[in-house]
């Protein structure tokens, strides 16, 4: 009985704090009362400041516009340039996304008829510092041949090769990339998957179309890398929500990532040209061809006939035949027989960017094979990183950070974050529902374009490639477009040109030139509609 009494005692000596604790507020002889009323206080104001100073993208669209001017193709072209966000809604209206932007207007022209064109990149995870800053845009990282930029102060200026005396320019963020977010409750995994990116993509740009009475306007996507998979199922879902385009750039183009499946040879076959390309570019060919151009034609012919059949035939191939292609392949690529044989005629891609180059103890590029590295173990199996990509990026990424604040005076708390990989949820699905055919497991959008070239017959699409591509390697480009079978009336909607350099051949101011007379040609071809 004892024990029960000293029980209920106790219970009743540690319930009495705990509910003067649950109080909000308590008599100024209750202590407990009082400091818990401190404590609450504490913590919502706290809060508030946390929340206060919570840097988040605006659910509200926010833009700042300045005004410039750029000495480009022997005249002076006066523009606006607008740094902004895009709000993106489901079918509902409720807000998902806000979308950064960056816009260049060209003075004095004719909203109704001047053509607008939307540029992205790729990754995916990646903002669109690369074209923004390198390609097309009137401000440009001043880079030429395939070396390491210095750290600042970068060279960055005037672009005498801009796009803006052909089209305006909108560069848009991917969501979770540069200054883009979700908005709400909206995860940032709603966004990342093949479908639902471009999606995202499609709603931003006709937000944009709508926002700045853009409608009457011819209307372009560029989009880099793996934006060209993107702009395949954009290009679809604007014409099947009413929005033709009249051109599509696919810039170092990867259409199909399906043939990049182990036990499939195809991405074997389409790699060679590269290979054969970057062993002419570093001199290790014992008969090289006068030019690249020729060089390349060699290994296509090798690599559509000769190659691919051996590869097919797998370890039922005889001896003397896998010998004699051995011994092509050696004479094509600047690798000794022995290597090739060792590697059953199949060199994967980081094997070759060691191996090339490995009496000098270098090892080349994955974007761009004409850049030279050096690995701490020359002994290895593969590079250590990539130095094409590692030359440029403190050099992108500085000179946007400066460029943005302090020239377009956009300020915001919010972090331009390099990639959206690595955030939490960032697991890119990669199925696909195509318009045709069934579900993919891996995503081929050379479908979804060749279904809106169909819908929409004016559509003209255009294929820019770097012979020292190896990450979307020219010939993998080819192969990819030439399965969409189109039609004998729609194939010379497309064509492809090519440049002296990598998967950002506007590092090069040769290229660039080029690049701009191309699309130049380009623009004037289709910006009536397709009338000629």
């Amino acid at each position: 009985m004892k024990r029960l009494i000293c029980l209920a005692v106790m219970v009743a000596m540690l319930g009495a704090p705990a509910a003067a604790f649950a109080q909000e507020s308590g008599s100024s002889s209750n202590g407990g009362g009082a400091m818990r009323s401190a404590t609450d206080r504490f913590r919502n104001a706290n809060a508030d400041a946390i929340e206060k100073d919570w840097a988040r993208a605006p659910v509200e669209e926010t833009e700042v516009t300045t005004a410039h001017s750029v000495n480009a193709h022997g005249k002076t072209l006066r523009y606006h340039a607008t740094a902004g966000t895009l709000t993106i809604r489901d079918d509902a209206g409720m807000p998902t996304a806000s979308l950064f932007y960056t816009a260049y207007t060209l003075d004095g022209q004719p909203v109704g008829t001047r053509p607008v064109t939307y540029l992205y990149n790729g990754g995916p995870g990646s903002p669109t510092v690369w074209l923004h800053m390198g390609s097309f845009g009137p401000m440009r990282v001043q880079t030429d041949e395939p070396t390491v930029v210095r750290p600042a102060p970068f060279a960055f200026g005037p672009n005498d090769m801009t796009l803006l005396d052909q089209t305006d320019l909108v560069f848009i963020d991917m969501v979770g990339a540069g200054f883009s977010r979700p908005l709400g409750e909206t995860s940032g995994s709603a966004f990342w998957g093949v479908d639902q990116d471009a999606d995202a993509f499609a709603r931003a740009i006709m937000r944009y179309t709508t926002k700045f009475s853009r409608w009457s306007s011819p209307k372009y996507i560029i989009g880099e890398s793996y934006g060209t998979l993107r702009t395949g199922a954009v290009a679809f879902q604007l014409e099947d929500r009413g929005m033709s385009l009249n051109g599509v750039v696919l810039l170092s183009s990867i259409m199909n990532y399906g043939v990049r499946q182990p036990g499939y040879p195809q991405n074997f076959v389409t790699l060679l040209p590269t290979y054969s390309a970057t062993a002419w570019y570093h001199h290790k060919l014992a008969h090289p061809a006068a030019t690249v151009e020729e060089q390349v034609q060699r290994a296509r012919d090798f690599a559509l006939g000769p190659y691919a059949s051996a590869l097919a035939k797998g370890h039922m191939i005889s001896d003397a035949e896998r010998a004699e292609i051995v011994r092509q392949m050696s004479e094509l690529t600047g690798l000794s027989p022995t290597f090739i044989d060792n590697a059953n005629m199949r060199v994967e891609l980081s094997s070759f960017r060691k191996e090339l180059l490995r009496d000098r103890r270098q090892t080349i590029g994955r974007l761009d094979t004409r850049y030279l590295g050096r690995d701490d173990d020359a002994s290895g199996d593969e590079p250590e990183d990539d130095p094409s990509s590692s030359a440029v990026t403190g050099a992108y990424f500085g000179v946007f950070r400066d460029y943005v604040a302090n020239e377009l005076n956009y300020k915001t708390d919010v972090e331009y974050r390099m990639s959206a990989r690595g955030l939490p949820g960032f697991n890119w699905n990669w199925s696909h529902r195509p318009p045709v055919g069934g579900p993919q497991t891996t995503p081929n959008t050379a479908v979804d374009l060749a279904t809106a070239m169909r819908r929409n017959p004016y559509l003209k699409v255009m294929s820019l490639n770097g012979y020292y591509d190896a990450a979307t390697p020219f010939f993998s480009t080819e192969f990819d477009l030439a399965q969409m079978m189109l039609e004998p009336n729609l194939r010379p909607n497309l064509e492809f040109t090519y440049y002296e350099g990598g998967h950002m051949m506007y590092l090069s101011h040769e290229a660039l030139v080029k690049l701009h007379a191309d699309l130049s040609r380009f623009y004037s071809e289709t910006a009536n509609g397709g009338a000629r």
